[in-house]
């Protein structure tokens, strides 16, 4: 290398390019390291948030759901603790025979577990939820890395099909869907938790850290139901249903001083704790969702409407012949009497009789007595998707409407609100409020709606329907004074009545001499020809409502030979 070479070499630069630099690299080193030095030494915490949020969690804990009970605290719904599949994307690693394995402990078909484990390549997934403990453990025993188990709840009916309809379900996440599980979601769901725990960069825990809200339990739930009295009732609905090939039924049971609902059962009917074959034609509340035509069993109520105006008295007789036209219609009695009493009319259950009755009063007084009894109107138990039936404002009836009406056609309820209604009678005139929650009673304020005279008037005259020449002799309680009124409608089907489609229904309370419980029965479409309310559903009420009367020890009112039972059908007048 000569000297002009190594002269090339050499750097020639000005003094005051050399400070620059240098001070531009001291500066950005002091930048740099001023920094660091705040973030680690005066402001930790958002490196430290940073970090937490790597490698901490905050992981929900559920809460145990409340327990319905029965009044006598009979278990109806409660939560039992079960574990969840999950699936960590990143993590998990199935062979060819894991994979057939786990399916088969799973119960599933190994296609429908593949589906669910494509398409998953970040994060955490659910693979099943609410396994057996049988799965669980498993699944546990394989030891798959990537897949883990968490606790859930899962919702337990120990009653199954018999509380069904009352009790309700929930769906998988514990959310009620139907029945008082529904109406009181948020009472019975409590509150979650939350807890933190600290993970390692392949999401496993390593431990936990401190609880952030504790996990707050749902609240227990007392019904007004009876298990026992439920379970007799939903036995003896089923077997009417089997006896007489009906299309379905519902069946009420009252007490008439609290208003409680002690039992309610419809058919057909469903089992909660089966969750895979759910069809929403069972799960259906008939008896507080369904409305009809009630027939001869809104009779009682003309009559108290015409006596409480002084119209006429229990002894009144009228001309009932077998056909009374009104405008354009006839008014028929299948059984027909030339002259009734105000009582033979409800005994015989006569159309003549009770149009005649009702034409009596303007369309506003009808309208009144029946609207102050509740039909039209919602009947407050609370239960999600209770109807109000149907009753028209009173300006638009017409003369043969009126009539109808007074008969059971023209209006609808459901059975509940009838039954409800009919605590009028039993209450001396006043109708408590419904609940399916069992209460106090000097909780409760009862509605007037009859005077206590005529209140005891009618209920006299519905106790002349379970004797002889009544409709309703088999309603019959061995040892005790009953009082009710049979029905039998036909269905009206696609704007006209049916001829040979029915719905047959009997309301009753026992011990008549002072009622406390009523029992309202409706048979939907009996087919095996008899179809009369007080020989479908009268029976009904007689064993649900004699068993009843011994489960509360309730005393006897009548001797018993004066209440035997009455094996051959009833006889029954027009419309019963």
């Amino acid at each position: 290398m000569n000297y002009h070479s190594r002269k090339l070499l050499k750097l020639h630069l000005a003094p005051w390019r050399m400070a620059t630099v240098a001070g531009l690299l001291l500066g950005g080193l002091t930048v740099v390291a001023g920094r660091a030095f705040y973030l680690q030494g005066l402001n930790t915490d958002y490196l430290q948030g940073k970090g937490d949020a790597v490698a901490n969690r905050n992981l929900t804990l559920p809460a145990h759901r409340g327990q319905v009970t029965d009044r006598y605290g009979q278990l109806l719904a409660i939560s039992t603790p079960v574990e969840t599949l999950w699936a960590r994307a990143a993590d998990l690693r199935l062979t060819g025979a894991q994979r057939a394995h786990l399916a088969r402990v799973l119960d599933m078909p190994e296609r429908d577990l593949e589906k669910r484990l494509a398409h998953r390549m970040r994060g955490e997934f659910s693979v099943s939820r609410q396994l057996t403990p049988e799965q669980a453990a498993a699944v546990a025993a394989m030891g798959v890395p990537g897949l883990i188990l968490r606790r859930e709840f899962r919702r337990f009916y120990p009653a199954g099909e018999v509380a069904a309809h009352v009790v309700g379900f929930t769906n998988i996440d514990d959310v009620g869907q139907e029945g008082v599980e529904r109406a009181y979601q948020n009472w019975l769901a409590g509150r979650a938790g939350e807890r933190q725990v600290l993970r390692d960069r392949r999401g496993n825990t390593i431990r936990d850290l401190a609880p952030i809200k504790t996990a707050q339990m749902g609240g227990n739930l007392a019904l007004a139901l009876d298990l026992k009295i439920q379970f007799i009732a939903h036995r003896e609905l089923a077997a009417a249903i089997a006896q007489h090939k009906a299309k379905g039924g519902s069946i009420v049971v009252l007490d008439a001083k609290t208003g409680e609902i002690l039992a309610l059962s419809n058919q057909p009917d469903f089992n909660p704790n089966n969750r895979r074959n759910y069809q929403p034609g069972p799960m259906r509340n008939r008896a507080v969702i369904d409305t009809f035509e009630p027939g001869s069993t809104v009779k009682p109520f003309v009559a108290a409407a015409v006596l409480e105006r002084g119209l006429v008295h229990p002894d009144t007789v009228l001309d009932t012949p077998p056909t009374f036209k009104v405008g354009p219609k006839l008014v028929r009695d299948e059984h027909p009497h030339p002259n009734m009493t105000v009582t033979e009319v409800i005994q015989k259950s006569s159309n003549v009789g009770a149009a005649k009755l009702a034409l009596m009063l303007s369309p506003q007084q009808h309208w009144e007595v029946l609207n102050r009894a509740g039909f039209g109107q919602l009947p407050g138990s609370g239960f999600p998707g209770e109807t109000a039936g149907r009753l028209r404002g009173y300006a638009s009836w017409k003369p043969v409407e009126q009539a109808t009406m007074a008969y059971g056609y023209g209006l609808s309820v459901s059975l509940l609100q009838l039954a409800r209604a009919y605590m009028a009678f039993a209450n001396d005139g006043e109708v408590m409020p419904l609940s399916f929650l069992k209460r106090e009673p000097q909780e409760i304020v009862g509605e007037r709606v009859f005077s206590p005279t005529v209140a005891r008037e009618v209920r006299a005259m519905m106790e002349t329907v379970t004797q002889e020449g009544g409709t309703g002799t088999r309603t019959r309680v061995p040892g005790y004074r009953v009082a009710g009124k049979t029905g039998t409608a036909h269905k009206l089907v696609d704007g006209r009545y049916a001829p040979d489609r029915y719905l047959s229904s009997f309301v009753g309370m026992a011990p008549a001499s002072n009622p406390r419980l009523i029992i309202a029965v409706a048979i939907d479409e009996p087919s095996d020809g008899v179809y009369y309310g007080g020989s479908v559903a009268g029976p009904v009420f007689a064993q649900v409502m004699a068993a009843s009367l011994r489960q509360l020890g309730l005393p006897p009112d009548a001797p018993e030979t004066a209440t035997r039972m009455t094996l051959n059908a009833a006889r029954p007048g027009g419309g019963a």
